[in-house]
């Protein structure tokens, strides 16, 4: 079943009021033609992703960008998008865009009353931890993520039973139950602060086992790790980095620290989303390898149009992709899928999140 024909099928079905729609009202569905209007009030828009979005496929974007835009400022909404969301969402629709922690970061500056995660759920709860007295809604709440996936708060006491004492970092790919077990939170781009801030011989890192091997190879500390995996990341591979190496010498190779050690190593750059993108947008190479996600290579060539090419190896998230614009417009229309976390869970959760945060 296609977004429209689910959105036409739940819109009728007309189940009962959430918490945060009975606060907020439920308003009516916008009409999703394809006008001169919207042609028109959309153009600018359609400029930023038509290197990207076919002409072909933007009069099914254009309605609901549209409608979208207009019911953020009814909602007084805002919407975040991670580098790993599609273009039409992640340019034409999102207030705010970056990596898990930006978003909730910045979110918390915001005047919103509702924020709208385009990302995963453990996004989404990260941004409620940050924001916990504004509504949060992830337009699909399946949007799960293997790494959040692979270990429980239950797991994490029992790696304290058999390390007791040991600190125990996680990386922000987590749920907030896991995050209420741990004593720190890390990003992709400063796991190695965090690890060596604890002033310890050895720390518990979880739940990335390539991450953590990635970090143990740039410091003395002992990382005792979890056996979890991004599923896009894991799939890239060294041979296949050296193949596009074989065919293009020139080529700069550039690779999420998710990825195995080995991709890491025959890499020119490895860093976070966020030092990924400004590495392209500093150093300007003409041919980029972009080892990730491969809707960040489009969001990246939409504001770097004519300097840098793109090879996309492309690994798409299928969590990601629950998230569309169909799921978003029903989410301001019906505001359904809120996000609410134990308030005892939250607190403990929130504590490992600001200490990193504090930690600069």
């Amino acid at each position: 079943m296609d977004d429209t024909s689910a959105l036409n099928q739940t819109s009728a079905a007309k189940p009962a009021l959430s918490d945060a729609a009975r606060r907020f009202g439920v308003l009516p569905m916008p009409d999703l033609a394809w006008t001169p209007e919207v042609e028109r009030e959309t153009a600018h828009l359609y400029e930023k992703v038509k290197a990207v979005v076919p002409p072909v496929e933007w009069p099914f974007h254009a309605p609901y960008v549209k409608a979208i835009n207009d019911l953020k400022k009814q909602r007084n909404a805002v919407i975040l998008a991670h580098n790993y969301q599609t273009p039409e969402i992640y340019n034409c629709v999102a207030d705010v865009v970056g990596d898990s922690l930006q978003l909730a970061k910045l979110a918390a500056e915001s005047t919103a009353d509702v924020i709208v995660q385009g990302g995963v759920h453990f996004m989404a709860e990260t941004s409620k931890l940050l924001n916990p007295h504004k509504t949060v809604l992830i337009p699909d709440s399946r949007a799960g993520c293997s790494l959040a996936e692979s270990i429980t708060g239950a797991d994490v006491r029992l790696l304290r039973q058999k390390y007791p004492g040991v600190p125990v970092v996680a990386y922000v790919n987590t749920s907030a139950e896991v995050k209420a077990e741990v004593d720190i939170c890390c990003t992709s781009s400063n796991a190695l602060k965090v690890v060596e801030s604890l002033g310890v011989d050895r720390v518990i890192f979880l739940p990335d086992q390539y991450l953590a091997k990635n970090v143990q190879a740039q410091t003395k500390v002992q990382i005792i790790s979890w056996a979890g995996a991004c599923e896009v990341h894991e799939r890239f591979t060294a041979e296949e980095m050296l193949r596009y190496r074989a065919d293009d010498p020139s080529i700069t190779i550039i690779a999420h620290p998710e990825c195995p050690p080995e991709v890491v190593e025959v890499s020119d750059f490895a860093g976070s989303t966020a030092a990924m993108i400004d590495f392209v947008k500093t150093k300007k190479p003409k041919r980029v390898l972009l080892v990730t996600e491969c809707s960040m290579a489009d969001n990246i060539a939409t504001e770097t149009l004519g300097v840098t090419e793109f090879v996309r190896p492309c690994n798409l998230c299928p969590h990601m992709k629950r998230i569309t614009l169909p799921k978003i417009l029903e989410s301001l229309v019906y505001m359904r899928e809120e996000v609410v976390i134990d308030a005892a869970l939250a607190e403990r959760a929130r504590r490992s999140v600001q200490r990193m945060i504090d930690l600069g």
